[in-house]
């Protein structure tokens, strides 16, 4: 025998090994005090958890456009498509960039700078266009836009009341929620005098 051999505890290894098989085969039950231990900080961690607050949220889609941001509910937005291949609508309103072809059907698309006043460059600018689709009308439009910032999770005690106008809801960050309904959507697109 060596004497590295005498220094280790066989039997207290054997009595260790025991005890876990014990405990895994559910043979040994815990000791009370630990039991009694992991029941409160469990009641502990439910208790705490039914006392934090759910923040409601809205989500939205966020794009820039004439030098603002702007946003649409995320349930309005069908996709987002490169701005090529705009196709102009003779006697649409001034707002009406044209028309392109989105998923196997026309689709107009809108410039929110001539809607809403905004200062803007020119067709170049624009190089994205999220396609939407309002909630009373199965019919899509299309918003052009500068760049899309992408999905934004919106804290709703956050929102306050936009300035009047086609606006839902402004962010203290002064992203601005579209009304897709008061853009006039389909409605705006048609050529003037019909």
């Amino acid at each position: 025998m060596s004497k590295d051999d005498a220094k280790i505890d066989y039997t207290g290894l054997r009595r260790q090994l025991t005890e876990a098989h014990s405990l895994l085969d559910g043979k040994q039950g815990v000791s009370p005090e630990k039991r009694r231990e992991v029941l409160s900080a469990r009641a502990r961690a439910l208790a705490e958890s039914r006392h934090e607050e759910r923040q409601e949220v809205l989500s939205v889609l966020a794009f820039q456009v004439g030098g603002e941001r702007y946003a649409v509910r995320i349930e309005h937005v069908d996709h987002v498509i490169e701005a090529r291949g705009i196709a102009s609508l003779p006697g649409a309103p001034r707002h009406v960039l044209g028309a392109l072809v989105s998923r196997s059907r026309v689709v107009p698309v809108l410039d929110l700078r001539q809607l809403l006043g905004l200062e803007g460059g020119g067709m170049s600018d624009l190089s994205k266009v999220v396609v939407v689709e309002a909630d009373d009308s199965e019919e899509g439009f299309g918003l052009a836009a500068e760049s899309v910032e992408g999905r934004k999770e919106l804290p709703k005690a956050e929102l306050s009341q936009p300035p009047p106008g086609p606006f839902l809801f402004l962010t203290p960050d002064r992203l601005t929620v579209l009304d897709l309904e008061q853009l006039g959507g389909p409605s705006a697109t048609r050529p003037e005098g019909e």
